[in-house]
């Protein structure tokens, strides 16, 4: 829903689309997202280059095809018509200037309305990612601790929901009524 939505600025569709993807796909912060330059993309490889931040470590991420596609489109056309100012930074503003840490928070705030019971902001997307990692696709910890560039494994394990029924089993074991 979050990427089929409509778009006030046909020239930025793109780039919100490919924004809106690495947070949905990558759950990348707002950090990682505006430090991006043109050179941490790979489309032959489909691999994007996350540097480190102060709470993140770097890391090399695969992309799904369809933003292999959606990021070829930006950096081609829409990003070349934005760029007036010769800009290395992969994400531009519709004024031409680097997207600010607050661009990914715009980009969202207006898709609040489709989950009105949702606090819905980059940070919550992120974190919904890492849970989705763990507790659906079953991906181990240690792999998870990589995909996100959480540096301590404490950071990464708080996003381990219990299995209540293991807990139920255990209870009953040791207290059965």
């Amino acid at each position: 829903m979050l990427l089929d939505r409509p778009v006030r600025y046909k020239l930025l569709e793109d780039r919100n689309k490919v924004i809106l993807s690495l947070l949905i796909y990558q759950g990348l912060s707002p950090q990682n997202i505006i430090n991006l330059k043109t050179d941490d993309v790979d489309i032959d490889r489909g691999t994007i280059y996350i540097k480190a931040t102060k709470k993140l470590k770097r890391r090399e991420l695969e992309l799904k095809p369809k933003q292999v596609i959606l990021l070829y489109h930006y950096i081609n056309e829409s990003r070349q018509k934005l760029n007036i100012y010769g800009s290395k930074k992969l994400f531009i503003g519709k004024l031409g200037t680097d997207l600010t840490v607050d661009g990914p928070n715009r980009i969202i705030r207006p898709l609040q309305s489709l989950f009105p019971s949702k606090n819905l902001n980059p940070q919550t997307i992120r974190q919904s990612v890492i849970t989705n990692w763990l507790n659906v696709q079953n991906i181990s910890l240690e792999d998870v601790q990589l995909l996100s560039g959480q540096k301590w494994m404490s950071s990464t394990e708080r996003y381990v929901k219990p299995n209540m029924d293991e807990r139920r089993e255990v209870i009953n074991a040791y207290f059965p009524l």
